[in-house]
């Protein structure tokens, strides 16, 4: 089954949806996030490309489904979703644990032979690096402050209590996910990967950004931005212009084909 290039579903938000784009942007959210951060993305690149925006369950309409603790069964479900969508050129676009969750979801739809031209990975390092981390082993005060130090939330949230304690059990859910993810260091797309880094994320050092590299047997290019986990916020309009850039480059790949 396909669904309109217009449509909406409890996984799939299109902000600006509009006949006749040649190309389509799925973004995927980073841990604690809805598809409602990336509003903003989506009005940037409204006329060009069909933006596609994902929302996972336990958060803002969706609180009331249980979220996801592990990124392999949520990127069997966000594959499933996107398979419904028409086929046209595309590229991913995640940030933090929304880019890890595109690569996963990116190998599973190119079994099928339908994978992303492009993936872009946002302040997260390459899936091979490994990391000791428990925030969700945290009590509630400890999650806050990780939230806190990333300075990722929208600020009203960390000053409204009922908000908050509402949002923290997907917010525990998705640091379980990301922090018990593991990938051998052989895995590889064959679409490309562009990655995104702030110079000062205390999640990403420079190494282990420049480790995606080793995950695709397709281009790659690494572009570094001044800030720290969400940077992304603070230059919005350069990363828009990466993201133009890697959707020009998959409509001309399909306009040659």
């Amino acid at each position: 089954m396909t669904i309109a290039d217009d449509a909406t579903t409890p996984w799939i938000r299109r902000y600006h949806p509009g006949p006749g784009r040649e190309v389509r942007l799925v973004c995927f959210p980073h841990a604690g996030g809805s598809a409602s951060f990336y509003h903003p993305v989506s009005a940037a690149h409204a006329t060009t490309a069909d933006v596609v925006c994902l929302q996972y369950p336990g958060r803002q309409d969706r609180r009331r489904e249980t979220p996801y603790t592990a990124i392999g069964p949520l990127a069997d479900a966000v594959a499933a979703e996107l398979r419904t969508l028409s086929d046209r050129p595309t590229v991913f676009f995640g940030h933090s644990m929304g880019a890890v969750l595109a690569f996963e979801t990116a190998l599973r739809l190119e079994r099928d032979g339908n994978g992303p031209h492009t993936v872009i990975a946002s302040g997260r390092r390459a899936p091979s690096t490994v990391r000791s981390e428990t925030v969700h082993e945290r009590d509630d005060d400890g999650v806050v402050a990780e939230l806190k130090r990333l300075n990722g939330t929208v600020p009203g949230l960390l000053g409204d209590d009922e908000i908050l304690r509402m949002a923290l059990p997907a917010i525990r859910a998705d640091y379980q996910a990301i922090e018990t993810y593991r990938s051998a260091p052989d895995v590889r797309l064959r679409a490309g990967i562009t990655v995104l880094t702030g110079h000062a994320d205390p999640l990403t050092t420079a190494a282990e950004a420049a480790a995606w590299e080793g995950h695709t047997g397709g281009p790659y290019r690494l572009a570094g931005f001044p800030g720290g986990h969400f940077f992304i916020a603070a230059h919005q309009s350069s990363v828009n212009a990466e993201i133009a850039r890697d959707l020009a480059d998959a409509r001309r790949a399909a306009a040659v084909r």
